[in-house]
C-alpha cells in the first residue's frame, strides 16, 4: 500500500516523500484513513510503529475549524511530538508546547496567538486552565497518545478535568501500545463510536527484539551490565527503577570509562534535553533512565535495552523493549532478575503470553570479576550503620565469589536501595528500590506492584 492510495492531497504526499516516508507502517494505512475521515479512532500498536504520524497526517491534511490537543504523559515524549508536528506540518502547523520543567511565560504567548496545533503533559495544561491562560472550548481533534502510560502515572484527574473543558462536539483518537482495564474505562468515558485499528494484541513485544533474562543477585548486576557492554558498541538504554539507582549506575559507567548520560525525575529540563540529544548524536553510549523515559525517546537505532531493574507494571516491560528494534530496525533486550524479583518476571511472560529465554551470566569475564571485586572491597570498608566502623562483610564473614551462596548468616547488601521518587506532575519517580533484610540472606523491595504512580 501506498501513500497516495489513502487518498491523501499532493501537498502531503511531496511533504511526506521530502521527510523520507515511501509507505505507510500498517498502523498509519489504517488509522489515517478513518481519522482522515473525522471518525473517532482507537489505536493500538506495539511502540516504534509510526503511531505519531498516524494521527498528525489526518490532522495536517483536514481543514480543521479549531485547534488539535495532542497529550501526552512525558516532557520527552510531548516534545517528540511537537518536532514531527513542525516537521511534517511546516510553517503553516502554528505550535504551542505546553510541560513542566520550563517557564510558563513562553507557553502563555504561544497559547495567546491561537496555535493549530497543542501538544501537552496533563498537568502544566491544567496549571494554564486555572490561570485561565488557555481556552479549549473550541479543540476540534483530541488525541491522547500513550493512553495507558498517563492512566498509569495517575493523570486521571487531570483528564477528567481536561474532558470538562472541552467540547462535546470533537474528533477523538486515542493511541497505546497496551490496553488494559483503566484504558477500557476511559475510552467509554470519552470516545464515541470509535474505529478500533489494533495492529497487534496488546502487550505484543517488538518482534525484532531479541530478548533474554539473566537471573542473578543484586550485587551481580553492574558486574554483568559492565559484560554485556563490553560485547559490542551499540547504542544502549538501561532502565532503572529508582533515581538513586539510575545516579549509580551511571556512576559506575562513567568510572569503567563509558560515555553514559541519565535522565530521571531530579533532572533539570535542560539537563535532560542535553542528556537525550547527546544520546541521540552518539556523544553517549549509554543512557541510563526511569520509566520517565519509556514512553519519550525516539532515537533510531538503539542496540541495545537493558532492564536493570525488572518493572512493577508488566505493561511497561513491553514499552522499554519498545524502544529498540523500531520501525524496520532489530536490537535486542536483556532483563535482569533478582531473587526477589522473580514474580515479577512471572507477570510479565503471563502479560506478553511468552517465556524469554533465559541467558548465561558472564561471571569468568574479567569486566564481571573486575567490577564484582571492586564492588565488594567497598562493601568491605563501608561502616556498618551503628556499628562503630565495623564493614558490612564482617557481619557475614566475607562475601561469596560470584554466584556463589551465601551462608545463612550473611546479610545481602543490595545494590541500591534506596530513596523512591516523588511524583511531579509530568511524570512518577519510580520508588521501590533494593534494601537490605535484617537477616536470611534475602534482599526485598520495598512497596508493592502500583498501578497509580
Amino acid at each position: 500500500m501506498s501513500f497516495a492510495s489513502l487518498g491523501l492531497s499532493a501537498t502531503t504526499l511531496r511533504t511526506l516523500e521530502r521527510v523520507g516516508f515511501t509507505q505507510p507502517t500498517p498502523i498509519q494505512a489504517q488509522a489515517v484513513p478513518p481519522g482522515l475521515a473525522g471518525r473517532d479512532v482507537v489505536g493500538i500498536a506495539a511502540t516504534g510503529t509510526g503511531k505519531t504520524a498516524a494521527f498528525l497526517i489526518p490532522c495536517l491534511e483536514r481543514a480543521l475549524p479549531g485547534p488539535v490537543l495532542v497529550l501526552a504523559p512525558t516532557r520527552e515524549l510531548a516534545l517528540q511530538i511537537a518536532e514531527q508536528v513542525e516537521r511534517l506540518g511546516g510553517p503553516e502547523a502554528t505550535l504551542a508546547v505546553v510541560m513542566g520543567g520550563v517557564g510558563s511565560k513562553p507557553q502563555v504567548k504561544a497559547l495567546a496567538a491561537r496555535p493549530r496545533f497543542i501538544v501537552a503533559t496533563p498537568g502544566r495544561l491544567v496549571d494554564h486552565l486555572d490561570e485561565r491562560t488557555v481556552s479549549l472550548d473550541k479543540v476540534s481533534v483530541l488525541v491522547l497518545d500513550e493512553a495507558d502510560r498517563m492512566l498509569d502515572m495517575g493523570f486521571r484527574p487531570q483528564l477528567n478535568r481536561i474532558l470538562r473543558a472541552l467540547p462535546q462536539q470533537r474528533q477523538t483518537m486515542l493511541f497505546s501500545a497496551t490496553m488494559g482495564d483503566e484504558v477500557s474505562a476511559f475510552i467509554r468515558q470519552s470516545v464515541r463510536d470509535a474505529v478500533r485499528v489494533e495492529v497487534a494484541k496488546s502487550g505484543t513485544t517488538a518482534a525484532r527484539a531479541t530478548q533474554q533474562v539473566f537471573e542473578l543477585s543484586q550485587d551481580e548486576k553492574t558486574p554483568q551490565l559492565l559484560a554485556l557492554l563490553e560485547e559490542d558498541d551499540d547504542s544502549t538504554l538501561v532502565f532503572t527503577r529508582t533515581k538513586r539507582r539510575a545516579d549509580k549506575v551511571w556512576k559506575a559507567l562513567e568510572r569503567a570509562g563509558l560515555k553514559a548520560a541519565r535522565i530521571h525525575a531530579d533532572r533539570s529540563q535542560a539537563q535532560r534535553v542535553q542528556a537525550l540529544e547527546g544520546f541521540r548524536d552518539g556523544k553517549y553510549r549509554v543512557l541510563v533512565a526511569t520509566d520517565i523515559a519509556a514512553r519519550g525517546i525516539d532515537v533510531a537505532e538503539i542496540g541495545h535495552v537493558v532492564n536493570y531493574d525488572l518493572p512493577h507494571v508488566p505493561a511497561d516491560y513491553v514499552h522499554r523493549i519498545g524502544r529498540t528494534a523500531r520501525a524496520a530496525a532489530s536490537g535486542r533486550a536483556s532483563a535482569f532478575c533478582a531473587p526477589e524479583e522473580a514474580e515479577l518476571l512471572r507477570e510479565i511472560e503471563k502479560y506478553t503470553r511468552a517465556r524469554v529465554d533465559r541467558g548465561v551470566v558472564k561471571r569468568d569475564a574479567e569486566a564481571f570479576q573486575a567490577e564484582y571485586a571492586r564492588a565488594a572491597e567497598g562493601r568491605t570498608r563501608q561502616p556498618a550503620p551503628g556499628g562503630g566502623g565495623r564493614g558490612r562483610a564482617q557481619h557475614g564473614r566475607g562475601r561469596p565469589a560470584p554466584g556463589g551462596q551465601r551462608s545463612s548468616g550473611q546479610r545481602s547488601s543490595g545494590q541500591g536501595g534506596g530513596q523512591g521518587g516523588g511524583q511531579t506532575r509530568q511524570q512518577a519517580g519510580h520508588g521501590g528500590g533494593a534494601a537490605g533484610s535484617p537477616g536470611g540472606g534475602r534482599t526485598v523491595f520495598s512497596g508493592g506492584p502500583r498501578r497509580g504512580r
